[in-house]
């Protein structure tokens, strides 16, 4: 097990393309980091240089103590997990898991010790005489986890890994990755796309966009406080509600599209008429109880999904005065009666909008 740190960490590719840019991020010995981002963001970059596969164009990685810059994949002491698997498809599930282990010639004792070791935290001891081709998907990838874990690595990386499974066996692999981590205690950085994945698994959780690390934090405070209007519209789903309003009340209340919103706190500094990006989560909406309800929006139903436990309402403000129409999605609970054109008033409470400046950064209060 170790530390992992990445120091100004630049990735520039021949052409100009610059994949990561000026990235510092320290993992914990021992913590399981996510990094999450959509596609391109280069968070499998990331992974790549950190494994020795891609070289750095600037900036310093260290394991542990050690600068790992100018050294091998092999001296790294790391294992990567791919998501295509990368199994041998003539070797058996034995043979596999012994793979990198004859790789460093190590002795057919300790060889076997450390496969039946891997199969018993697996479940997998039962396949080992099986060729891939014979193995369900959940199954290959447990076998590509344990041919990672036989070389017991300072630092386990794990790339898309879900990725080929169907969503039922996601959830189950999914939650086998974050109990191994737990019994093993190794240092792993998953990688992934799809913020579920990063929320559910991740001890942290380091969310990037074209390059640029955005936010890392603990994944109930990445979803309650985004640093900026990327971080807010990407963790989520439905993700944050984002739209435009305008100071008012001396900084006490927002405008918006011609209706009023308070706050939960005053905008000491902030004049009046200001133009910010508001944000609302889905499931901070609740409908209005009363005609007096306080703090609402008048909206109209454009449409409905009915999902059994929730119904999520597509919603636009019932006003004229927006340049562009505001269209929000409402998580509401239980299967709600609701068809187009259907008028819905949705209170939210002043402590549950937030505040995002002109250049996308959370605005504090």
């Amino acid at each position: 097990m170790a530390r992992v740190e990445f120091e100004h960490v630049d990735k520039i590719y021949p052409g100009g393309t610059r994949a990561v840019g000026d990235c510092s991020l320290a993992v914990d010995d021992g913590e399981l980091m996510v990094l999450v981002g959509p596609s391109g963001c280069g968070k499998s970059t990331l992974l790549r240089l950190l494994a020795g596969l891609e070289e750095v164009t600037a900036g310093v990685i260290r394991i542990g103590e050690r600068v790992v810059n100018d050294l091998t994949p092999q001296e790294r002491n790391v294992a990567m997990v791919f998501q295509d698997y990368a199994l041998y498809p003539f070797l058996s599930v034995r043979r596999n898991l012994e793979f990198p282990l004859k790789m460093r010639k190590m002795p057919r004792d300790e060889m076997r010790r450390r496969v039946e070791w891997a199969a018993g935290l697996l479940d997998i001891a039962h396949l080992l005489d099986r060729l891939p081709r014979q193995l369900s998907g959940g199954q290959r990838q447990r076998v590509a986890m344990g041919r990672a874990l036989v070389r017991q690595p300072a630092v386990f990386l794990l790339d898309e890994p879900l990725s080929n499974l169907d969503a039922k066996l996601r959830v189950q692999v999914r939650a086998e990755i974050g109990e191994l981590q737990r019994r093993t205690g190794t240092t792993m950085i998953y990688v992934t796309h799809d913020q579920v994945e990063a929320m559910t698994l991740g001890d942290r959780v380091a969310v990037l966009d074209r390059g640029q690390l955005q936010q890392v934090a603990p994944p109930r405070e990445l979803y309650d406080h985004p640093a900026n209007v990327f971080v807010a519209g990407f963790i989520g789903s439905p993700p944050m509600n984002l739209f435009p309003a305008h100071l008012s009340g001396d900084g006490t209340a927002l405008d918006v599209a011609g209706q009023t919103l308070m706050l939960a706190a005053r905008r000491i500094g902030m004049a009046d008429g200001r133009t910010i990006t508001a944000g609302v989560r889905p499931e901070e909406f609740r409908l209005a109880t009363t005609e007096t309800s306080g703090n609402c929006l008048q909206t109209v139903v454009e449409h409905a999904e009915y999902l059994g436990h929730e119904t999520l309402a597509h919603v636009r403000l019932a006003s004229a005065a927006a340049a562009e129409e505001i269209r929000l999605v409402v998580r509401l609970a239980g299967m709600q009666p609701l068809s187009p054109g259907d008028g819905l008033r949705l209170e939210v409470a002043p402590a549950s909008v937030h505040l995002f400046g002109e250049g996308g950064e959370a605005l504090a209060g």
